[in-house]
């Protein structure tokens, strides 16, 4: 990599967030990808109920059997949000009993196709588990709720025995809490009864473990941090008994305790370690003090039982490991800098993508794809999305830190049996990936996921752009099972009609606002694109690694229906009636933004496609990717002025909080991380259309070196400044 022409650290830590009063938003996140802790402004997990979702007196209730419910218009109140404070993991997750059993087939519904009747687990509407759910749909609600991912304990700023539990917000004064984005650690300040307290908190970057620090004369009078087991927050649906929940405590030495966890059959081991003492708590609860006025407690999660002899990190092991990593990262691959821009929306936009790495990191960087609210707390029950893995990860390939998005390959491969036998459930060949999963890999029962097909790509997709991004023969070899399995279902999903292939229903595309035509839908324009591309790519794979090139692969690919054009020469959403609905994901944009330039699509239509989308697109039911769709649309047209403008364009949907967050639906989903991958993916399509020449508009500079979008032109060095 050439000399770097940005001060990166200089370019971080002047958006370090900073938080100087308390507010149901106001957290910040620690963590390594596979876990993290998400503290208040005391630096620590103290204040939980002032951060808990509240329901939205404006939400439109609906099943969503029939369609979505419309969404009210409504502008952006930060304090219509609230982000709870959790521990969570990629690896804990309990089950519900119920009133009764369960089976899966209770959710299956059989629809005809040219094929013959193939079963789909759609028993499923939009129902949280705290709302109203018809006996015919229960089934189908607990295979979606089952399993949770597991909120696994507090860590809390705890005031002497005999004084009550819960401290009062109102007692702090002059509260600040910096998140120093450089070294992936938290310090709060200010001052309870006139004494001052720090509390600095920070996540190991290879161990599952969470190390704090408290400074104050208040330890003198017995404060201390307490590690507490909380309650499993998630609703209960009514058809599910009440949670058994145990803890054991051993305690090892003075300054050192063991505790097992269960949750259901779930069990987890939690070691608490100390510079001070600690003691118990009640039953849930044990707390670190010290007579001194520093204390230090590292916490160690693990989900199976370890010995005594093992030895957690120390306090300062934990801070420096985390130092060498967060600067190791920022220090490597793609660094992008708006400094010098007369635009006044420049700064706002480079907070948002510094912020965006950081948070991605934490929270979409694990050995499991990650949920759309990552390891900050659960939607949907904490299990992931695969038509958002792409979001979640791509960038990291695209930045140059492609090594992130390879922690989750296991897991694919993991999944081929599941996947396999979800394909082969319905009459296919290869596999046939999930839309909602969990480590299982099982599909959730739900009447949109289980018509999606545009997450069958992604592997592909995800893999090819490691390929781009410099990965040799031995990982092509490793991975090519992923690629060969995705592309026998793909070519088997298609049905031939007058010598072209189509994708045909039941199928729901990208554009989630076609749920109620679901029987009749068929040829999305965006998944038509992706089908053709992707079994390219496949051949591809196979051509370097010296194998013959597949002729049924290549033929589908050479012969994908042609996307359906309307009247004014734009592109339709679909080919069926009705063929555009301007709500939800302007998804007919990504067969050329999200894709590269292709045979499928003409640039011209695709250009006056972006203009109406651009001028007459309800943004108000849009979601928080959907900005760079279009941004990226336009930096593949060269119009960088729109790239700019779609991703800075003032919508509820596209606020961005004083954390880096992107709230979207009050009351459930108060962060988005799919727009931060997003804004990130689209800013490397900047990138690479100023290097292939496209004039960027008046008012911006962008500074830039690293390594190139791959999946945009070929890998290449680059550093630059215009």
């Amino acid at each position: 990599m050439p000399a770097s022409t940005v001060d990166r650290r200089r370019l971080v830590r002047r958006h370090n967030p900073v938080l100087t009063a308390a507010h149901p938003t106001g957290v910040l996140t620690v963590g390594n990808g596979d876990v993290a802790l998400t503290v208040d402004i005391t630096g620590l997990q103290t204040f939980p109920a002032f951060h808990e979702l509240e329901p939205d007196p404006h939400r439109v209730v609906g099943t969503g059997i029939d369609g979505l419910p419309e969404q009210r218009v409504r502008v952006f109140d930060i304090d219509d949000f609230q982000i709870p404070l959790r521990t969570q993991s990629s690896w804990a997750w309990y089950r519900t009993r119920t009133t009764r059993e369960f089976d899966r087939d209770e959710t299956v519904t059989r629809y005809d196709t040219a094929r013959g009747p193939v079963p789909y687990y759609d028993r499923m509407g939009l129902q949280r588990a705290g709302d109203e759910i018809a006996e015919e749909f229960a089934a189908g609600a607990w295979f979606h709720y089952n399993p949770r991912r597991a909120h696994l304990g507090r860590l809390v700023l705890t005031p002497p025995a005999g004084v009550p539990q819960l401290i009062d917000i109102a007692a702090m004064t002059d509260p600040r809490a910096e998140l120093d984005l450089w070294s992936g650690r938290v310090r709060a300040e200010y001052s309870i009864g006139g004494e001052a307290v720090t509390v600095t908190t920070v996540a190991h970057p290879e161990q599952d473990a969470f190390a704090a620090k408290l400074e104050s004369p208040l330890l003198l009078s017995g404060w201390g941090i307490a590690w507490t087991f909380d309650t499993q927050p998630d609703d209960l649906a009514p058809f599910e008994l009440p949670l058994a929940e145990s803890t054991t405590w051993t305690r090892l030495d003075p300054a050192r305790w063991a505790a097992r966890r269960r949750v259901e059959t779930m069990s987890y081991g939690v070691e608490i370690s100390t510079s001070g003492e600690l003691g118990r708590q009640g039953e849930h609860s044990v707390v670190a003090t010290a007579a001194a006025e520093s204390l230090e407690v590292v916490v160690s999660l693990h989900a199976e039982d370890r010995g005594a002899e093992h030895l957690p990190p120390s306090y300062g092991q934990v801070v420096r490991a985390a130092e060498a990593w967060w600067e190791d990262h920022w220090s490597n691959g793609i660094a992008v800098s708006f400094a010098g821009s007369d635009d006044e929306r420049a700064g706002e936009l480079e907070r948002r993508v510094v912020l965006s790495q950081y948070l991605t990191a934490v929270n979409s960087a694990g050995s499991t794809p990650p949920a759309e609210t990552g390891l900050t707390y659960n939607t949907w029950t904490g299990k992931f999305h695969l038509e958002m893995h792409w979001w979640h990860a791509a960038h990291f390939a695209l930045w140059g830190r492609g090594h992130l998005i390879e922690r989750s390959l296991d897991w694919y491969h993991g999944a081929l049996d599941a996947a396999r036998a979800t394909a082969s459930w319905q009459g296919y060949r290869g596999v046939r990936w999930p839309k909602q999963t969990d480590p299982s890999a099982a599909e959730s029962p739900s009447n949109i996921g289980v018509f999606l097909v545009w997450q069958q790509p992604h592997i592909i997709h995800l893999l090819e752009l490691l390929r781009q991004e410099g990965r040799g023969m031995e990982f092509l070899r490793a991975h090519y099972p992923l690629v060969q399995e995705t592309a026998e279902f793909m070519v088997d999903f298609v049905e031939e009609q007058d010598g072209a292939f189509v994708l045909p229903p039941p199928i729901i595309p990208a554009q989630e606002s076609y749920l109620a035509d679901r029987r009749t839908n068929a040829n999305p324009t965006f998944e038509l694109a992706y089908w053709s591309w992707a079994l390219d790519v496949a051949n591809e794979w196979r051509s370097l690694l010296g194998l013959e090139v597949r002729e049924e692969w290549e033929r589908v690919a050479r012969n994908m229906a042609k996307p359906a054009v309307l009247d004014d020469g734009t592109y339709a959403a679909l080919s069926t009636p009705p063929h555009l609905i301007r709500k939800d994901h302007p998804s007919m944009l990504m067969a050329l933004g999200w894709l590269p330039p292709n045979d499928a699509v003409d640039p011209d239509a695709m250009r006056a496609t972006l203009d109406a989308v651009w001028a007459r697109w309800d943004l108000q039911s849009s979601w928080g990717w959907d900005y760079p769709v279009m941004a990226m649309t336009a930096a593949r047209l060269g119009d960088l002025s729109l790239a700019f403008d779609a991703l800075l364009l003032p919508s509820p949907k596209n606020e961005f909080l004083p954390n880096g967050h992107n709230p979207q639906i009050p009351g459930f989903l108060s962060l988005y991380l799919p727009a931060n991958g997003g804004l990130l993916a689209a800013i490397a399509h900047i990138v690479t259309a100023i290097e292939d020449g496209a004039a960027l508009p008046d008012g911006w500079r962008v500074t830039y070196d690293g390594a190139s979008a791959p999946s945009v032109s070929e890998h290449r060095a680059a550093s630059a400044a215009v």
